[in-house]
């Protein structure tokens, strides 16, 4: 029984990037598949499978409803909880995480491995996260790790800076708010802008080779090309960590990102996540994207970086009164 549920639930995955029979879907005036547009990705399935749910991958729809009244619940109740670690920090009315699950009621974004789940970290990444833990005992996720003004604040600290949305990626995930990406194409590139930090990665699709192994950038370097009808961006090259993950990953991640209309409204957002200093083995993660009839809005992070002098002074001033104290 575990068997068939593991082959029903990749074959549903794997139908899903198959166009309806006679289902003929837009074309750009160079005959290739038609990508362009607003498409929305938030949903309330989560990127792993809960631990509750063991070997269940895909929701009745009964399943799913409950789910979704539960998780809305929830999300509900949590204005009435005060942070710990953000004064002043939003309420629910800020946040946009969606109300429903995925169209293919999965229990979880991950498809591969078949449990749902990302695949444990390497002992080298345990270990790195670990020193890093003990550098920043005590410290608030939006503050700086002590010493670490220039290379280092915090686990959002990309974020903070605003260099790089906290799900733009790449690849991009959902996330609490602006789960927005827009699509440009040309004969010879495409453009992927986020709504998060409005991020535009232009992407070559001429065939031209990867930037050298020693041109790194914070989102790496994209080339393109199309298999069938399907458009594959490879991403190497990066800078370092990047936003996905929380900075899970490294300078060496390797992304395989496959986009595919399977329907007017819909594009299935197919990730290859290969980063061997950071996961024990590859995974993949697949968004099936909603076609948004509204335009992307100005994201405007924090103008003229007041919010950065303020991190910075305000820890500056906790560590004078640390020092003063002992």
């Amino acid at each position: 029984m575990r068997y068939l549920t593991v082959v029903l639930a990749v074959a549903a995955v794997a139908l899903a990037s198959v166009p309806a029979a006679g289902q003929e879907l837009p074309r750009t005036p160079w005959g290739a598949p038609d990508l362009q547009g607003v498409w929305d990705f938030r949903t309330l399935t989560p990127m792993e499978r809960p631990d509750d749910l063991e070997a269940k991958d895909v929701y009745t729809e009964e399943e799913a409803a409950e789910f979704e009244a539960r998780r809305l619940a929830e999300i509900a109740a949590l204005d009435d909880e005060e942070p710990a670690d953000i004064v002043g920090n939003y309420n629910q009315f800020w946040f946009d995480r969606g109300t429903t699950v995925v169209q293919t009621n999965r229990t979880s974004l991950v498809t591969d491995p078949v449990d749902g789940r990302i695949p444990p970290l390497t002992a080298a990444a345990e270990a790195r996260r670990a020193a890093e833990a003990r550098a920043r005992e005590g410290t608030g996720r939006h503050m700086p790790t002590p010493g670490g003004f220039t290379e280092d604040l915090g686990s959002n600290g990309l974020q903070v800076r605003c260099l790089m949305g906290f799900n733009s990626g790449p690849p991009m995930e959902p996330r609490a708010y602006n789960n927005n990406v827009q699509v440009f194409q040309t004969e010879d590139h495409v453009v992927l802008l986020t709504e998060m930090v409005h991020d535009a990665r232009i992407v070559p699709l001429d065939g031209r080779d990867q930037l050298p192994a020693d041109l790194r950038q914070w989102s790496g370097s994209s080339r393109a090309h199309w298999d069938g009808d399907t458009l594959v961006v490879e991403t190497t090259n990066f800078l370092r960590e990047t936003s996905f993950m929380r900075g899970g990953s490294t300078r060496n991640l390797h992304l395989t990102e496959r986009l595919t209309r399977v329907a007017p409204d819909t594009l299935l957002y197919d990730v290859r996540v290969n980063d061997p200093t950071t996961w024990t083995r590859p995974w993949s993660f697949v968004v099936p994207m909603q076609l948004n009839p509204d335009p992307l809005y100005e994201y405007a992070c924090h103008e003229g970086n007041y919010g950065l002098y303020n991190i910075l002074a305000g820890a500056l001033e906790e560590q004078s009164e640390a020092a003063a104290s002992r």
